[in-house]
């Protein structure tokens, strides 16, 4: 007999500290969902990848690793001068990361979580987002490595006592980043320095061919990349940076999407079929396709498959985000940020649009684990007001908002995806909209919203700055902004007096020509 499917659970983070919620679906009319903790007070917070353990730390001075099925504390270990701290994928170990006064003094620390034992230290100067954790494991934890200058260094998770086991050389090498399911190949990237362009070069972590470069991929105007492998180690994304845009269509520098795999199948840039920058970029979770939102605005949306070619257009629309459910099957086009916040959500697997709604100001967005609720937030200190938790249902209904004085951190807590069963009853979409037609897409179809609690919400009118040569044209403020076009062609006042002065003028020729007076009614 299968095991029932385990319990959706929320991690809220306020001023005063973390509580874990039980997740939904809640009864109607809940404002206060049921906590699993009692509110901790701490100053950062996060899941195993797996989540099986919840760490949270008190800045310069402790971590606390808890068990989550049972929220009873593991271990706590007192730290003076914590800067950070990093949970492995199965929370078999911490790493941490603390003040150094000299380099004698190792100051990053490799932990087993149950006996409190050190098993690895070093110094290290500083730190980055791009380089912590230093030491990166494989999803389960069979393989570990560090970056350090011009070389990946391997270790035996089993036994740290073992020291380096062996190393991949990379002069320069600046960013890191090792597949995880399974932990079978390293990516690292080398800048550009004296005229040599930048490269991103993949590695097998096989110790017998460590040296050996199974794919490459060099470019010119790249500062800093991204890298995202896909399930099963098989393909590598990667979104090149140049601080400066040659081309001046963006302010914020110029970005590339270029793809690797390990077979050598496909090694160059993706085809993207809109100029300008890539908003972002998300695997499927079977790791066979790839999602992408790109260009100026209003960007484009498109699924390439693992041999890089183009599955779906999604047309044009105000988005800047893509989510993926778990499951696979259902997809949110999202505009955050400076956009307002306009979402669509997508079946995928039938290819059709069920819902379009909003989400206004939203910093964070992710898919609970089972697949069935799209959770959005509001936090601090990025917005400072209108703090909220928004969850909505797979075909777009608003299931739940809470509104807060300050909030910090929504997260859900990891589960894996084949623990629950698919969605087996979907809400019926009113039309089936053909892929192909992306301007209807865009702008979005009257019949093809639903009569769901969260209708799709017609954006007001739009305040923000536009470019002298875009202000005169209706369709792309439509897209940008979401709004549907006036119902039955309706002009604006202007138009409409241009329109019969036109008229007039064609009437007075005809008379003219004809030789009869023009009615002047």
């Amino acid at each position: 007999m299968a095991s029932p499917p385990p319990a959706l659970e929320i991690l809220v983070r306020e001023p005063d500290g973390v509580t874990v919620w039980s997740g939904p679906p809640y009864p109607p009319g809940t404002t206060s969902p049921p906590q699993r903790l009692p509110k901790t007070a701490c100053s950062a917070t996060s899941f195993s990848t797996d989540g099986a353990r919840l760490l949270a730390t008190v800045a310069s001075a402790s971590a606390t690793v808890y068990d989550c099925r049972t929220l009873a504390v593991v271990k706590c270990f007192e730290l003076p001068g914590l800067l950070a701290a990093a949970l492995s994928p199965t929370g078999a170990y911490l790493q941490t990361f603390q003040k150094s006064s000299s380099p004698q003094e190792k100051n990053v620390t490799v932990w087993h979580v149950d006996t409190a034992a050190a098993l690895y230290q070093h110094y290290q100067k500083s730190m980055s987002k791009t380089t912590w954790p230093m030491v990166q494991f494989s999803a389960d934890e069979s393989v570990a490595c560090r970056m350090m200058p011009n070389e990946i260094q391997f270790f035996d998770p089993k036994d740290f006592a073992k020291g380096i086991l062996y190393r991949i050389r990379m002069p320069g090498i600046a960013t890191m980043k090792l597949a995880t399911a399974p932990g079978s190949h390293v990516a690292g990237f080398v800048p550009e320095a004296k005229g040599v362009p930048a490269s991103v070069q993949i590695f097998s972590c096989n110790k017998d061919a460590q040296n050996q470069v199974v794919a490459r991929r060099s470019f010119f105007r790249c500062s800093t990349v991204q890298l995202q492998w896909n399930k099963g180690s098989t393909g590598l994304l990667i979104l090149a940076q140049a601080d400066v845009d040659k081309t001046n269509q963006s302010y914020y520098g110029e970005t590339k999407l270029n793809y690797l795999t390990t077979d050598r199948a496909f090694e160059g840039i993706v085809p993207l079929k809109k100029d300008g920058p890539v908003h972002d970029v998300q695997w499927s979770s079977s790791g066979s396709e790839f999602a992408v939102v790109y260009g100026v605005m209003p960007p484009k949306a498109t699924i390439f498959n693992k041999k890089c070619n183009p599955l779906v257009e999604f047309g044009e629309g105000p988005y800047n985000t893509i989510r993926w459910n778990p499951k696979g099957r259902f997809v949110v086009l999202a505009g955050f940020g400076n956009l307002p916040g306009d979402m669509a959500f997508w079946d995928y697997s039938e290819k059709k649009l069920v819902a379009k709604t909003k989400a206004e100001c939203s910093v964070t967005s992710e898919w609970s684990p089972d697949g069935r609720h799209f959770m959005t937030a509001t936090t601090a200190p990025r917005l400072q007001i209108d703090n909220c938790i928004k969850i909505f249902d797979h075909n777009g209904s608003l299931q739940f908002k809470k509104m807060f004085e300050r909030l910090y951190q929504a997260d859900w807590k990891p589960e894996a995806a084949e623990r629950f069963t698919d969605i087996a009853d979907l809400t019926t979409s009113l039309s089936t909209l053909k892929i192909e037609e992306t301007k209807k897409q865009a702008q979005g179809s009257k019949s093809a919203q639903t009569s769901s609690k969260a209708p799709a919400i017609t954006a007001p009118k739009p305040t923000a700055y536009r470019p002298p040569h875009a202000k005169g044209s209706a369709e792309l403020q439509d897209k940008l902004f979401g709004g549907l076009a006036p119902a039955g062609g309706e002009m604006s006042k202007n138009a409409l007096r241009n329109k019969k002065r036109r008229e007039k003028q064609k009437e007075k020729k005809a008379a003219e020509a004809s030789g009869s007076p023009a009615d002047e009614s």
